[in-house]
Order: C-alpha cells, then sequence, then structure tokens
C-alpha cells in the first residue's frame, strides 16, 4: 500500500472504506487492519507529516441500531455497547486506532461521521435504501398488486433519521476545514426526523402505486418475517440512569413481507424480466440489490430519533428534505437505466 501511495501528498484524508465479513469479530478484524494499514502506509510515505486531519465515516451502529431499541434522541456522548456480552463492533475498533494513530503522530487530527440509513446512488454500490426500494415500488406496479408497506407497523407510525449521501459529502468538507471539529465525533443526518407514514403515500404516487386503506390488516400471498435482533436492546445498558429499569424494551425485526423470499418468488421474477426487457434496463439489478437490507431497514420495531445539535452549534447549517432526497435518488437511478422511466 505504502508503494501505491508513494508521492500523494493532502491536508485532508477521507476514509470510507469497508469490507462486509459475515461475522461482528471478523468485521472488525479486518476493516481495524484496513484503516491500519493505511494509516501506516502514510507514516511510511512521510504523507502523514503533511497531514492535517482525517475524517472516517462510520455509521449509527455506534448506537447499536442494529441490536434493538435504542435511547432517543442518540446524542454523541451517550456510552459505548462494549461491555460484557456485547458483540464486537468494527466502528469502536477504527475510532480507537484513529485517536491513537493521530495522537501518535503530533500531526494531524481526526473527525468521524455517524450517517444513518443512507439515501444516495452509487453506479455498482447497492448499500442504500434506494435501489431495493425504487425496484420493490416498480415490480409491485407491473404485478398490479396494491403497494404494502413490507416492514413494520410500528415503525411506519414511527421515526426515522435519514442522510442523503451529497449531503454527507458536503458535511465531511465542512468537518475537514471547521478548526473547532477536531478530535470529535459527530452525527450526520438531514436535519428533520421523519416517519414513513409521511413518506410511503408520496412514494406511492411517485410510483403510480396504490396503498391499501387497511395495508396492515390485508392478507398479502407472500410470506412475513419476525425475528429477535439481541437478548438485550441498547438501551438496557443506560436504563438505570434514564429511570427506566425493569421496562421492557424491543429488539423485534418484524416484516410483513419478508423482502428476501419476495425477490425470489417467480412471479416477481417474471414481472422485473418484463420491466428490464421493455425497458432496456441494466442487467443483474435485481439479484444484486440488497434486499435483506432493505428488510431489516423497515422491519424494526423500534424508534431512530439523531440529534444534530453538537454539529450545529458548531456552525452546520446543511438540510435536506428526506422525501426531495428520495425524490431526486429515483431519478438519478431512471437515468442511469436501473429503474424505468417514470410514469
Amino acid at each position: 500500500m505504502a508503494k501505491q501511495l508513494q508521492g500523494i501528498e493532502a491536508d485532508y484524508c477521507f476514509f470510507a472504506a469497508y469490507l462486509q465479513k459475515d461475522t461482528e469479530e471478523e468485521m472488525s478484524e479486518v476493516n481495524g487492519k484496513m484503516l491500519q494499514n493505511f494509516l501506516d502506509a502514510l507514516d511510511l510515505t512521510g504523507a502523514s507529516k503533511k497531514l492535517k486531519r482525517v475524517i472516517l465515516t462510520t455509521g449509527c451502529k455506534q448506537y447499536g441500531v442494529q441490536l434493538g431499541q435504542v435511547k432517543c434522541p442518540m446524542e454523541e456522548t451517550d456510552p459505548w455497547l462494549d461491555g460484557p456480552g456485547r458483540p464486537p463492533n468494527f466502528y469502536y475498533t477504527q475510532q480507537r486506532i484513529l485517536a491513537a494513530k493521530s495522537k501518535a503522530s503530533g500531526s494531524y487530527d481526526w473527525v468521524v461521521t455517524y450517517p444513518n440509513d443512507v439515501i444516495g446512488v452509487a453506479q455498482g454500490n447497492f448499500m442504500n435504501l434506494v435501489t431495493s426500494l425504487g425496484l420493490y415500488c416498480v415490480v409491485s406496479r407491473e404485478l398490479g398488486d396494491d403497494l404494502i408497506f413490507p416492514g413494520s407497523e410500528t415503525f411506519y407510525t414511527g421515526f426515522d433519521c435519514f442522510t442523503y449521501s451529497p449531503l454527507h459529502a458536503d458535511f465531511n468538507l465542512w468537518a475537514a476545514e471547521t478548526s473547532s471539529c477536531g478530535n470529535q465525533a459527530f452525527n450526520m443526518v438531514n436535519g428533520d426526523a421523519d416517519s414513513w407514514q409521511n413518506l410511503w403515500p408520496k412514494i406511492a404516487r411517485r410510483f403510480n402505486c396504490k396503498i391499501p386503506p387497511n395495508q396492515f390488516q390485508v392478507p398479502t400471498r407472500y410470506e412475513s418475517l419476525k425475528m429477535n435482533l439481541d437478548d438485550r436492546a441498547p438501551i438496557h445498558d443506560m436504563a438505570a440512569s434514564l429511570g427506566l429499569e425493569g421496562s421492557d424494551f424491543s429488539t423485534t425485526l418484524n416484516q410483513k413481507i419478508d423482502l428476501v423470499k419476495w425477490s425470489k418468488d417467480q412471479r416477481v421474477l417474471d414481472a422485473w424480466k418484463r420491466v428490464q426487457e421493455r425497458h432496456g434496463l441494466e442487467e443483474g439489478v435485481f439479484e444484486k440489490a440488497t434486499w435483506s437490507f432493505l428488510g431489516f431497514i423497515l422491519g424494526r420495531d423500534y424508534n431512530l430519533i439523531i440529534s444534530m445539535s453538537k454539529a450545529r452549534k458548531l456552525g452546520w447549517i446543511g438540510y435536506v428534505d428526506n422525501y426531495d432526497a428520495f425524490d431526486t435518488s429515483f431519478t438519478e437511478l431512471e437515468k442511469l437505466k436501473v429503474l424505468p422511466p417514470r410514469e
């Protein structure tokens, strides 16, 4: 790696790479080494001596959003979930590595960003909400099916926060150049909490789909999924300090439609093939879509409210409307021939 970086110098470095592995232990080991090796390579080339700041992107798994109910709003001062019985978290591993390397260097400081439920388009990268969600809408319309929210009724009427990827890029630049941000971590979401009860009807209208008036009561032809994410919700670790000791906290994933199985249904596959051939769309898109990820995002039985107060106090004023972020991203996917033209 040092050979590849030889002769490259920069004031600011943005690190957003990660490698998916099967277990949290592997994720922590591999992604920790990836960052460690990169920073070591900067030392070997001498680039670290001129470096001012490293900006690391992680996410809101920082707060355990993948494990169950979290304390809301999530704030950067919330304790890390690395006590007994908790799985490894490669975000923690990376942050410790970065802080230690920064201190040892004596030349550069660091910033960490925590985005959540990312909305955006990167050709060939399907690890976001938009592609899978757009495909679900398009195929439902092709089949003449109602656009049933495939996730949890609790989450549909609850609240979430999103990160539009271009806004996150702007935030990274702001955090790099704002001196008071040094050696700190920041949440990074669009600005307003939102609810699927607000977004879903708008998305349905955009794709010319119909939502049944009683979507959580009507049966569907597809299988559902209900599972437990963890034995102990993240909020449990601070329950006593919140005055909530002994309360029940959700760790449930509840999908009205199991999107992984839905995506393999022959009726669904045939419908997508018709759409793909009719419009000359990119091949392999449906198979690459992250159905399990979308199912997880929509199936959670708990709220996710993320505070932006810390960044705002330091001068951040960026904002994007959540539906506008979805709409713009869907339009980009249509231009790339990932989704068919808007009807």
